[in-house]
């Protein structure tokens, strides 16, 4: 469909904000339901401009997809004011699974949901006395079943996008060719942004911000920082244990910080059944670290349930790995902000997400006197990049392996079993490793409390007097360029 500009286009969007009547003055909102049919006869005689974040691309696609609607899924946000010639508004509202009277999915039951219910597999609340459902439940079993993903008409992205290809997929590609050459490395370029919501911003005030840049590590070399803007940013030591670019500025006008980096990412193929242990192994980073890698009585008597009469500390942590991969069930997760003793809770729910899994991981190892650390940064495909965590651990005399639990449980849905055993002493090449310590410390260092205490995937910013919510900002990273190197 080709629709004219006609100087009163109809705008679209996914939700009604302020800004977008500011121009308007004194007036009346009216609401009513429209058909697909009404609003294809709208957009043909008077144009339509869309107004969506690119991460709600996939909204939009259903939306195409279940309307044919043929609305432009914008590459970056176009902001709008609604005045005297421009006031015609679509929201269009996308909702979760299931409401009291009504559901995304028809075809879904009322038997159906309340199964998964009583399974455990949609997380709930009693608040006041009422059932409260997690916000993010639709998503995550989008993410843990891909069937009910094809029911809802949801694209998934990532790994997930591979796990129910037949043939060879993208994972199962690079992990032959690691077996057959021994490493893949990929020279990868990605740009990061962040932006203060036009309806929270003040001319005047001032804000930190920091993003997330590429550490160097035993993965990644040759790490260039391409583009920054405003280009006064300032990149933390490459050897950072949480690494950042930071800008200071007293804003007049609101405007995105982004930086765009590359770097060398190498992935060596470990093969873990040739590994012969020495018969003395180190003892560096098998400590506790307050407060979600504790030793409790509950997880030192799970080690030792799950380690008696095995010795080598390589057996025991494919043990630990195969525990986790084997028995739990992947869920997007509250904040970690407000969770206690992540990896006990992992333990006794058999629930959690890429960062749960992990941590469970290191505290086993450590429990069990094999030395091992968190890393997290991006999974970073050349179509699809997120936030993600893993682990590394420690085996003289071979060096540090790693270990995935997610992608692993990933594998199990997807009934590879190749696969799951590749993500215990490897990764694929797919990754930007920007934090290897939880709760470090930025440089320069944060002043207000951090959203995510723990982790650094998607960046910080701040006030002079406090921290910047996650729902007052918005954030965007994507794979720009991958370079086959190897």
């Amino acid at each position: 469909m080709s629709y004219p500009t006609t100087g009163q286009e109809v705008y679209v969007s996914l939700n009604l904000s302020n800004t977008m009547l500011t121009g308007i003055g004194k007036g009346t909102i009216t609401r009513e339901e429209v058909s697909a049919s009404y609003l294809k006869r709208l957009f043909a005689e008077h144009g339509v401009i869309v107004s969506a974040k690119p991460e709600q691309r996939r909204l939009l696609e259903i939306v195409n997809e279940r309307y044919d609607l043929e609305l432009e899924i914008p590459e970056t946000l176009k902001l709008f004011q609604l005045t005297e010639e421009h006031r015609r508004l679509v929201v269009i509202s996308v909702t979760g699974l299931r409401r009291k009277n009504g559901s995304l999915l028809p075809e879904y039951t009322e038997e159906e949901f309340d199964e998964r219910v009583d399974a455990g597999k949609i997380g709930w609340l009693y608040i006041g006395g009422e059932m409260r459902f997690f916000d993010r439940f639709f998503s995550t079993m989008c993410k843990a079943e891909p069937a009910f993903a094809a029911r809802a008409g949801v694209k998934l992205y990532g790994v997930e996008s591979v796990t129910a290809e037949e043939g060879e997929g993208r994972l199962d590609h690079v992990h032959r060719r690691m077996r057959e050459n021994g490493k893949i490395a990929n020279r990868i370029r990605i740009r990061a942004s962040v932006r203060v919501k036009d309806e929270v911003f003040t001319p005047g005030m001032f804000v930190r911000v920091h993003l997330p840049l590429p550490a160097a590590c035993e993965q990644q070399s040759d790490i260039r920082i391409e583009a920054l803007y405003p280009p006064n940013g300032r990149p933390a030591p490459e050897d950072a244990l949480q690494r950042t670019v930071c800008w200071e500025e007293t804003m007049t006008e609101n405007h995105e910080f982004s930086v765009e980096y590359s770097y060398v990412h190498t992935a060596r193929y470990h093969d873990v059944s040739a590994i012969e242990p020495d018969a003395a192994q180190p003892c560096f980073d098998t400590g506790e670290e307050a407060p979600h890698i504790i030793f409790t009585p509950y997880l030192r008597a799970l080690v030792q349930a799950l380690t008696e009469g095995v010795d080598s500390l390589l057996e025991r942590a494919r043990i630990f790995y195969d525990f986790i991969t084997l028995n739990m069930k992947y869920t997007f997760m509250p904040a970690y902000f407000i969770l206690e003793n992540i990896a006990e809770a992992a333990a006794r729910s058999y629930t959690g997400d890429c960062g749960v899994f992990a941590l469970l991981f290191v505290t086993l190892c450590r429990c069990a006197g094999i030395p091992a650390q968190w890393q997290s940064g991006l999974t970073a495909e050349p179509d699809f990049c997120g936030g993600h965590d893993w682990a590394r651990f420690y085996i003289a005399p071979y060096g540090w392996l790693y270990a995935d639990p997610s992608y692993g449980i990933a594998a199990v849905r997807a009934r590879n079993e190749t696969r799951r055993r590749f993500y215990f002493g490897n990764l694929d090449p797919f990754r930007m490793a920007a934090n290897s310590e939880l709760q470090a410390d930025f440089d320069p260092p944060k002043t207000q409390l951090r959203i995510d205490p723990f982790d650094n995937q998607r960046g910080e910013a701040e006030y002079a007097d406090v921290g910047i919510r996650w729902m007052d900002k918005e954030c965007d990273w994507k794979t720009i360029e991958m370079k086959k190197l190897s």
